[in-house]
């Protein structure tokens, strides 16, 4: 779509993000697939920057910027308040108003064209809508903290609409917002706003939905919370809704909590209030079972249609249910079992009990606070007590091992944050900040939704935590193998349960600088023996727990400034200005091979002497081809030859390593490993450790996606398999699904994502042979 002001929903699809953001492009592609949504229109972040450069407000935005300590609350209030008032205060650029009321004028004639898809119209001339913010950073796959600009509802008139938009840029620089950004090294300016005008649903009931467990990420659950009124309330906890579970497949409620209402958000003359509801109102189930199933239905038809999980705003009036947002779940992390019977007993009394939000168990001191301006009271390994949170809360959660509120849902602004940290939660707790004093010390249980007074020993908590770990991903069998990464002996037992194919990534670095001498100059004292034995010994350990699956151990990768920290390392180590692309991985072997011959040596030791002839070789950092051919005639002349039992990797992290893959395979190897973090920073020219360029570190650029594909692709044309090692198939699950679908033979993935990502390699592989069928 070409930049505009103005783009109305049936013109928008999900890949216009950066111009309408993320919950525009998903109310446009929500409408084209004829998802019951409320029409409307979005202001697009092109009219944004063109309010930014007609104004010329930027330099003066960037230059209060200079003051900001988003760590400081005091600070960065007065900073965001500055930067909204100098927003606030712009003229807005005449063309841009007037397109403005213009497409607002013209709502009410096209609802009524769009009346059959939709059944929600007016006839007003000046009908009520909402202004709702969408930021282009906002939204997306890696992040769940939306809500942080404004929302404006019931809003009627030109004039009002203009203003509205105007406050919704504006609120791009809430607190929260900033703060928010800072965390994730986003460019203030580099972050856009579009905003959405659509008509109001004037909600009899609304909730939010779920199309997976959000605690045990149960994928057969969809969990749907509701409330009488406006969905403001439940999104921000202030009440706690009444919670259903549907089951996936068949569409069968299998569960119901129905909670008191004591309150909720009406339209009232055209006015928002807060109104008292009736108790016999309140106490009553708020949607019938017959339009949960409704809702149920229309969320298992977005997760089809978006191939993920999806988080979902609904809203029902006048018998008709509409949705207002979807997005896609965020916060899936390693899936937790519900409590069981035979779960451990903690035997701590228990202090007060609500609903699970967030699983996991945890303790320390509790600090009860009741406003957002009191969030400097809370420390670091403080257990957050309130009665609710909103988006202002954020730095003090971000603080806490664990939280507690006394209203909200599963869905609540609390829920979701607290599983996007990781941290255990507990809302709904009734009477929390007056029944935990602050100084308290108390154990946490999320998945339980239980508060215990005082604190559980390591070893009870372990306890309780491997009885509620997730079974699935242990259980299930893939075409795509899952290694699993590891660099020290100490849990290898534990690791070779687990449902892995072997290890993809046995790094050297951590056994050699256990040894702790530099092996140069083991060698200079004809030491050489205590290097072969200690690094043969480690590898059994390995070989001996995997046995017969594979075991792939990368040769050493010091880089210069690692070695010289080695005992005798200074001596034989140079200085080097740029160690990352200095003296290291295969050309060290072929300048000096002695250190590589030993590494050789420990390697034939663990497979003639001991038998263990499940370990295999890669070789790090190949910069050419010719270094490879020189490296494979070094491990030749020292008795390895790459048989059906001995198989040689080599790892592509380097941009000539993707260039020239071709004459690499033709070189001879057996497969790869592509070290996705390496890769991304050489491509990028980013130093991902260095924190004012870490923003520009993405596994998901498209170069970068663009050099893993045809690194796949390339390795099945030669008969190569292919794997890649670095953090992004744990971080993205919907590049798992490209790395299936380009074929990809194995992911090697540290220990605590190894069911994850076997749960989502699973799923991909179903879904790839259903199309297939079809």
């Amino acid at each position: 779509m070409k930049k505009k002001y103005i783009a109305w929903f049936n013109e928008i699809s999900k890949d216009d993000v950066a111009l309408v953001g993320g919950k525009g492009a998903n109310l446009g592609e929500m409408w084209n697939a004829k998802i019951p949504v409320p029409f409307g229109f979005v202001v697009t972040s092109a009219a944004y920057q063109a309010f930014l450069d007609d104004t010329g407000i930027e330099r003066k935005i960037r230059d209060v910027l200079k003051l900001l300590n988003h760590k400081d609350p005091k600070n960065l209030s007065q900073v965001a308040s500055k930067i909204q008032k100098i927003i606030s205060a712009a003229h807005m650029p005449r063309d841009i108003a007037r397109e403005i009321m213009t497409s607002y004028a013209d709502l009410s004639r096209k609802s009524k064209g769009e009346s059959i898809r939709s059944k929600l119209f007016t006839s007003l001339q000046n009908p009520y809508v909402a202004v709702r913010s969408s930021a282009t950073a906002e939204d997306l796959p890696n992040a769940s903290f939306a809500g942080q600009q404004a929302t404006f509802l019931n809003v009627s008139g030109e004039a009002n609409v203009v203003k509205k938009v105007q406050e919704a840029w504006a609120s791009l620089f809430t607190p929260r917002a900033i703060f928010y950004r800072e965390e994730q090294h986003f460019d203030h300016m580099k972050v856009g706003i579009a905003v959405p005008v659509q008509l109001m649903v004037s909600s009899q009931v609304s909730g939010v939905m779920f199309t997976i467990d959000p605690i045990s990420n149960d994928k057969n659950c969809i969990v749907i919370e509701a409330i009488l009124g406006l969905g403001e309330l439940i999104v921000q906890g202030e009440v706690t809704p009444d919670h259903f579970e549907v089951e996936k497949k068949k569409l069968q409620l299998l569960n119901k909590k129905i909670s008191p209402q004591g309150k909720a958000m009406m339209q009232v003359n055209g006015k928002n209030k807060i109104i008292a509801v009736k108790e016999k109102d309140g106490q009553r189930q708020k949607i019938s079972d017959a339009d949960v199933l409704k809702v149920a239905k229309i969320g298992k038809l977005l997760e089809k249609h978006y191939f993920f999980p999806q988080d979902i705003e609904w809203a029902l009036e006048g018998g008709e249910i509409y949705i207002v947002q979807t997005r896609p779940i965020t916060t899936i992390k390693k899936s937790a079992k519900k409590p069981s019977e035979n779960e451990t007993k903690i035997t701590l009394p228990v202090l007060i009990s609500g609903d699970p939000a967030s699983p996991g168990i945890t303790w320390g001191p509790a600090k009860v606070i009741y406003h957002a301006s009191q969030i400097d009271r809370v420390k670091e390994g403080d257990v957050l007590v309130t009665e609710q949170t909103n988006p202002d809360f954020v730095p003090a959660m971000k603080r806490a091992v664990a939280i507690v509120t006394e209203r909200g849902g599963r869905t609540s602004h609390a829920a979701i944050v607290s599983r996007e940290l990781g941290i255990p939660a507990v809302v709904g707790a009734l009477k929390a900040t007056k029944l935990i004093p602050t100084g308290t010390v108390v154990t946490v249980h999320g998945t339980k939704g239980t508060v215990y007074k005082g604190a559980l020993t390591q070893a009870e908590k372990n306890k309780i935590l491997a009885s509620t770990a997730s079974t699935r991903g242990s259980t299930l069998k893939t075409a795509t193998k899952v290694y699993v990464n590891l660099a020290t002996p100490t849990r290898v037992e534990e690791v070779a349960k687990m449902n892995v194919d072997g290890i993809g990534l046995l790094r050297a670095e951590f056994m050699i600088a256990d040894i702790g001498t530099h092996p140069k100059k083991l060698i200079k004292e004809h030491k050489e023996g205590i290097f072969i034995n200690k690094l043969a010994g480690d590898l059994v350990k390995f070989c001996k727990a995997f046995h017969p699956r594979p075991v792939v151990y990368r040769a050493t990768d010091f880089k210069t400034n690692e070695y010289r920290n080695l005992i005798g390392g200074k001596e034989f180590e140079p200085e080097e200005p740029n160690p990352m692309l200095g003296y290291r991985g295969a050309y060290r072997y072929i300048a000096d091979p002695k250190v590589f011959e030993l590494e050789l040596e420990a390697i034939k030791k663990v497979r003639n002497k001991y038998g263990l002839r499940n370990l295999w070789l890669m070789l790090p950092f190949v910069r050419t081809v010719e270094d490879l051919i020189n490296v494979k005639k070094i491990i030749a002349a020292n008795g390895l030859s790459r048989s059906s039992s001995f198989k040689l990797w080599m790892m592509v992290e380097i941009p000539s390593n993707v260039i020239l893959l071709d004459k690499f395979c033709e070189a001879g190897i057996d497969g790869v490993s592509i070290g996705s973090n390496d890769l991304t920073m050489l491509i990028l020219g980013t130093d991902r450790d260095n924190t004012e360029v870490a923003p520009e570190f993405n596994e998901q650029n498209p170069a970068v996606l663009w050099a893993i594909e045809r690194v796949i692709k390339t390795c099945l044309k030669y008969g190569v398999t292919s794997s890649i090692c670095g953090q992004a198939p744990s971080d993205y699950p919907e590049l798992v699904e490209k790395l299936v679908s380009w074929g990809v033979t194995s992911m090697s993935v540290n220990s605590d994502a190894v069911n994850r990502v076997r749960e989502t390699i699973s799923d991909v592989e179903s879904k790839l042979v259903r199309k297939r069928k079809n």
